[in-house]
């Protein structure tokens, strides 16, 4: 299944749990995986926190300062070097187990997408097995 994302921002966490957490019951699968992926090289997913959503603003500062804005040989083509960078070191996807029919999260995990060179339109391909 896909989903899309609208982001807003150049740099922003969404969390996507719950349409996530849609597919899943729509797929009718008791015990498996869920596969989050993201088809885009300058976005990516992440699990973490879902009770306080600052950790989304942590995570693009934290990012901010290992993998700073210009002066990368990339930003000659599109000047978004750093975008696909910050990808890169997150990840474009992430597996969680199904059980009895739901998403198996710990107490405080969500399911992040992570814009990096907005806003745009995004895809987010879920698949249950």
């Amino acid at each position: 299944m896909e989903l899309k994302v609208q982001t807003t921002k150049k740099f922003e966490v969404i969390d996507i749990t719950r349409k996530v957490a849609e597919v899943v019951k729509t797929a009718n699968v008791d015990e498996g995986l869920c596969c989050v992926f993201v088809p885009h090289v300058t976005a990516a997913v992440v699990i973490n926190e879902n009770d306080d959503m600052q950790i989304g603003l942590d995570l693009l500062d934290a990012l901010d300062k290992l993998v700073p804005e210009g002066g990368w040989r990339h930003d000659q083509i599109d000047s978004n070097g750093a975008a696909h960078l910050k990808a890169s070191i997150l990840g474009p996807s992430e597996t969680i187990p199904v059980q009895k029919g739901k998403l198996a999260f710990g107490t405080w995990q969500s399911i992040l997408f992570v814009e990096l060179d907005g806003p745009r339109e995004r895809k987010v391909i879920v698949t249950v097995q």
